[in-house]
């Protein structure tokens, strides 16, 4: 066996051809290129510090290691590194060879751009003292020239000034001598012109010009004015303006005499001169306003010669209306209420055949009413505060107030962005008193039609086609009421007055629910009463028709704009919001809720009150010996067991009581409600409570299927539907012997399996489970003996 060092050499001689001295000179030169190697490999901390043995040693060990066969790598590992060194070489001849060329033209630019440099701070200092002798020998002719610039601004102010002043002397001058001519329009266009200048000049600061421009313009026009208005005025009276009579009875104005043509061409000439003074009437005059708690919309002046022809009826209003004249009576807002109607009623035909086609021509409307409906404005803000706290005088002016608004929108077509008398009303504290009266009659109206001895009785119980719902009186006439509450806001000029109001009658109706609820336990011993019944109409009416407002357009606006207030106030869910927003709930939901519940109470109640009676009337037929009754075959014809006749006579009876008493949807819900519990008692109390031979099961199909079911055949087309236990029932227990024993088979073997389903959906069960089958099954007697 040869020694472990020769084992580990013997390799070692094939792998290389050299000489020892070779291989040695090889691996001295190729030291550079292994520590290149190395450091591109990134081995370990000793390469970052520069330990060339650790880089060798590391680069051997990786390359290498303990595997004896990897030797044979180094053929490729030298060739690769002796290249490397090459190119290593050859980068550092390159790199060395062309730095000092960069560097000296590095060098070269720099000396350059420093000359330059220094050029260029030379020029800059000259040009620095030049220019600081240039000011100073200009200095002097800057200040000379200054003052001269100065004195030229100051002279073309004054002349600009002296412009304005003849300016407006000329436009003075020009229209005196139009007015010297009788060219009366050219003198209302150039005052028009002058108007409109004054307007350019507000934002000037010269207040003396200001002020000549103002007089000048108010001289003339009060002039113009003055002389305009005397011609209208005259031409006015020739038509006997303004007409006090009705339209019929008018002789003149309409009608049309020899002069009629030329008395309405210099009434549309003078119409349109007055308009063209409008634009300084408007300057010079300050419209009245109310004060800013009424919240009236913004709204021009009216026109000048409208304002012209309202003012003999403003004199007349004023007159009667204000003072202690006999007709200006607090009490009586009807007067001047109705007079205002008549006027515009008066002259509506004149005003749009005659005035109308002016204004068309010149694209203005016409607001003669809102001319009258200024006068009426000041009257109830005058009056209002005097009667405020007066419930009959107050409320009185209300009712005068909303039938006048109500005919002058609907007849006279008033336009509802004008200002109106629900401005008036909506002021707060007149608002909010208007609520509070509100309230009290409404609640005093509820006292009276509760306590009325027809409260309970239907207006239509002898007419069927109008008396569907079996409305009483009181429930209606709340109803009504609270209709008639909802036309007297729904015109308010504002959302938040509107959501107030439905918040009335939000109360009111939760008002009246609690009133019901309170008559309804006083008769809860009498559940089938008439007063009972008579209640439980009135909740489902009102429910009813609350579900009908609900998608009423002006509710579903209310809805929207409540909707605004509680997303600003954070006063709902994001839930209750979604849901408002959706339409899916509206602004009745918590009332119909609240009358809901109260109905299914009263009716659960009914119910269970009839079906004690019921459950009594049975008491016999739970004791019937279905084990020992005769076979269908052994009697002649199948007749109805007599204990089950208190039972059916008993759901009749009562059937139909509550059918003339009740509406239609309220007995439907009724019966169906019945007719659920009775089929479960049937089912559990008679039927798994006994044992049916043949002719104890045929009786009782016989009783449910030929007397029960028929009894609410009224009602709906197939009754046997609404008692499924007990139709099914029957079935199992009137099945013939074969199938009998077929099913019970199929269910014993194939149990919550589908056959078993399958075989129960042959026979006609449905509803019953499997369990509830066989437990049917084994209460058959009627088996056949068959040993087992």
């Amino acid at each position: 066996m040869p020694p472990a060092g020769e084992i580990g050499e013997a390799p070692a001689a094939p792998c290389c051809s050299e000489s020892a001295d070779e291989r040695k000179d090889v691996e001295e030169k190729s030291d550079i290129n292994i520590t290149a190697l190395v450091g591109n490999e990134q081995v370990n901390e000793d390469a970052d510090n520069g330990d060339l043995p650790s880089y060798v040693s590391a680069f051997i060990e990786k390359e290498v290691g303990n595997d004896l066969k990897s030797l044979k790598k180094l053929d490729k590992l030298i060739e690769q590194m002796t290249e490397n060194k090459m190119q290593l070489e050859e980068q550092v001849l390159t790199i060395s060879s062309e730095i000092p060329k960069r560097i000296q033209n590095a060098l070269k630019n720099a000396e350059e751009s420093k000359q330059f440099l220094n050029q260029f701070l030379e020029q800059e200092t000259h040009l620095f003292s030049s220019i600081n002798s240039h000011l100073l020998t200009a200095q002097p002719w800057m200040e000379d020239l200054g003052a001269m610039i100065n004195q030229i601004e100051e002279i073309e102010r004054h002349l600009a000034y002296l412009k304005w002043i003849s300016q407006i002397e000329e436009l003075s001058d020009n229209i005196q001598q139009y007015l010297m001519t009788n060219n009366v329009p050219e003198a209302a266009s150039t005052l028009v012109y002058m108007a409109e200048l004054d307007i350019k000049l507000q934002e000037s600061s010269c207040t003396h010009l200001l002020a000549f421009m103002r007089a000048t313009v108010k001289f003339w026009h009060k002039i113009l004015k003055d002389k305009l208005t005397s011609d209208f005025e005259e031409i006015l009276a020739q038509l006997h303006w303004p007409f006090i009579t009705p339209p019929q009875s008018q002789t003149v104005g309409l009608s049309r005499p020899a002069s009629a043509p030329e008395i309405y061409t210099n009434l549309e000439t003078l119409f349109c001169q007055l308009l063209k003074l409008q634009t300084s009437d408007e300057l010079l005059t300050e419209p009245k306003q109310l004060p800013e708690k009424y919240c009236l919309p913004a709204s021009p002046s009216v026109i000048l010669p409208l304002q012209i022809m309202l003012t003999p009826l403003q004199k007349r209003f004023r007159y009667h209306f204000r003072g202690n004249r006999q007709t200006n009576v607090i009490s009586k807002p009807e007067w001047y209420l109705a007079q205002v109607l008549i006027w515009i009623g008066n002259h509506t035909q004149f005003l749009d055949e005659k005035i109308q086609p002016i204004l068309d021509k010149v694209g203005t409307s016409l607001e003669f009413s809102r001319g009258l409906m200024m006068l009426v404005l000041e009257k109830l803000a005058a009056d209002i505060p005097c009667l405020l706290y007066d419930d009959n005088l107050f409320c009185h002016l209300v009712d005068e107030v909303l039938l006048f608004e109500r005919e002058l929108h609907s007849v006279y077509g008033y336009p509802g962005t004008f200002a109106n008398c629900m401005h008036i009303l909506s002021e707060e504290t007149c608002f909010q008193r208007w609520l509070t009266v509100e309230r009290k009659f409404a609640l005093q109206k509820m006292d009276s039609m509760l306590s009325s001895e027809a409260a309970w009785i239907s207006q239509y119980k002898d007419i069927t086609d109008v008396d569907e719902m079996k409305v009483p009186d009181c429930a209606e006439t709340f109803m009504t009421l609270l209709l008639v509450i909802t036309d007297r806001y729904k015109n308010l000029p504002t959302a938040s007055r509107k959501l107030q109001f439905l918040e009335l009658q939000k109360d009111l109706v939760d008002d009246f629910r609690i009133r019901l609820t309170q008559v309804m336990k006083e008769e809860t011993r009498a559940s089938l009463g008439f007063r009972y019944c008579a209640i439980l109409n009135a909740v489902n009416y009102i429910s009813t028709v609350l579900a009908d407002w609900a998608d009423n357009v002006f509710f579903l606006q209310l809805q929207q704009a409540a909707l605004e207030v509680f997303a600003e106030n954070n006063t709902l869910s994001k839930l209750q919001l979604g849901q408002l927003a959706s339409m899916e709930s509206s602004v009745f939901d918590d009332m119909i809720n609240l009358l809901e519940r109260l109905k299914h109470d009263m009716l659960t109640r009914q119910v269970d009150h009839v079906f004690r009676e019921v459950k009594e009337a049975a008491k016999l037929y739970k004791k019937e010996r279905w084990l020992s009754l005769p076979s269908q075959a052994e009697q002649a014809v199948m007749s109805l067991s007599s204990s089950a006749c208190p039972l059916l006579l008993t759901l009749r009876d009562r059937s139909l009581q509550l059918e003339q008493q009740l509406c239609f949807s309220l007995f439907k819900i009724f019966w169906q409600m019945l007719v659920e519990k009775l089929d479960v008692y049937i089912y559990q109390e008679i039927i798994l409570a006994n044992h049916f031979n043949e002719g104890g099961a045929a009786q009782l199909q016989f009783d449910m299927t030929r007397n029960l079911f028929p009894l609410f055949s009224h009602y709906c087309k197939r009754p046997e539907n609404y008692f499924k236990h007990v139709k099914e029932a029957c079935i199992v227990l009137n099945l013939n012997i074969g199938s009998a024993l077929l099913l019970k088979d199929v269910l014993q073997s194939a149990s919550g399996q589908p056959p078993a389903t399958e075989a129960l959906n042959e026979v006609g069960i449905y509803k019953l489970a499997q369990q509830d089958v066989e437990i049917l099954l084994n209460l058959r007697t009627n088996w056949p003996n068959t040993g087992k």
